[in-house]
């Protein structure tokens, strides 16, 4: 097993102990010490952003697991975060997450923005122009989030 399948496989109980869920390990060398990237999100079926609190948690809970297996076994730096919104949206469970967000897609006939309301079942729902727009999963080629800045209302 590989040091990041390892990892993984450490972190993942650590970060489900704070509600969250390991979306990616990243091991890179670092000078003599290793540096850890553990990329953690929201289950799918939760809508928002992972607070600060659980992703406090989460490091805790990791770099304890790891350092009980000792694991990786040279000094290491451990870094988690979460993905943020540049993370391009590849998976169904990134889909999931999106719900509520404005983003942006590549389809087969071209780009498509709208509110991504639902996903039901293979479908991406999305609200168009006041309209709703059923996208089968498999005719994306890519999609993201796209940032969105509310204006701050004058009284």
């Amino acid at each position: 097993m590989d040091i990041s399948s390892r990892i993984t496989e450490l972190a993942t109980p650590a970060a489900a102990s704070a509600g969250l869920v390991v979306e990616d390990v990243t091991v890179e060398a670092a000078g003599k010490r290793s540096r850890v990237i553990v990329t953690l999100d929201l289950p799918e079926t939760e809508v928002g952003s992972a607070d600060l609190d659980r992703i406090a948690d989460a490091s805790r809970a990791i770099g304890a697991a790891l350092d009980e297996a000792n694991v990786p076994e040279n000094p290491y730096v451990l870094e988690v975060s979460t993905p943020g919104t540049s993370r391009p949206l590849t998976e169904r469970r990134h889909f999931m997450r999106a719900r509520t967000r404005l983003v942006t897609l590549t389809v087969e006939d071209g780009a498509l923005t709208g509110r991504l309301t639902d996903v039901d079942g293979d479908d991406l729902v999305l609200a168009v122009d006041g309209e709703e727009r059923r996208v089968p999963l498999s005719q994306v080629r890519s999609g993201r989030i796209e940032v969105e800045m509310k204006r701050i209302s004058e009284d």
